[in-house]
């Protein structure tokens, strides 16, 4: 008679060994993952003072014109800010991706291509007398009352 008893695991087997390089790779997207939330943080921060700082510093600029142009606090600020996101380099762990990895941005336009084309359709309007001649009256308005508060 012949028994069939199922194996029982070898203690003293090991599991196949990781190779060195797949688990550099695993403890580096370990560190990517964690490092970038902390930019996350970062640069959520730095965006919350971002938007009252530059608020402020808007308002300095067209309140301290200077030979009828604005004041340079607004685009200093924006100095700091680029330099900050520099800084931050939010996006920098792209290095480590694998080739595998489809890391090319598609080309799509930025804030500003579409800000460009939503400015040329107000201005548009304001030429032929529409809506957005009354805002840009009052908006006129505002900017003078800021100038004639400041001195």
């Amino acid at each position: 008679m012949t028994e069939n008893r199922e194996q029982e695991p070898d203690e003293n087997a090991q599991e196949p060994a990781v190779p060195a390089e797949a688990e550099s790779a695993t403890w580096t997207l370990v560190r990517d993952v964690a490092v970038l939330q902390v930019k996350l943080l970062v640069d959520g921060f730095r965006d919350l003072l971002l938007v009252p700082a530059s608020l402020i510093a808007g308002g300095l600029s067209l309140a301290r014109r200077q030979g009828g142009r604005p004041g340079p606090e607004f685009y200093r600020l924006l100095a700091v800010g680029k330099q900050s996101e520099n800084w931050i380099n939010l996006f920098g762990a792209l290095e480590h991706s694998p080739e595998s990895a489809d890391t090319e941005a598609p080309d799509a336009a930025d804030i500003d291509e579409i800000v460009a084309r939503f400015e040329g359709f107000v201005v548009d309007e304001y030429r032929r007398g529409g809506l957005t001649k009354q805002a840009r009256e009052r908006i006129d308005r505002a900017i003078e009352s800021l100038r004639r508060h400041a001195g």
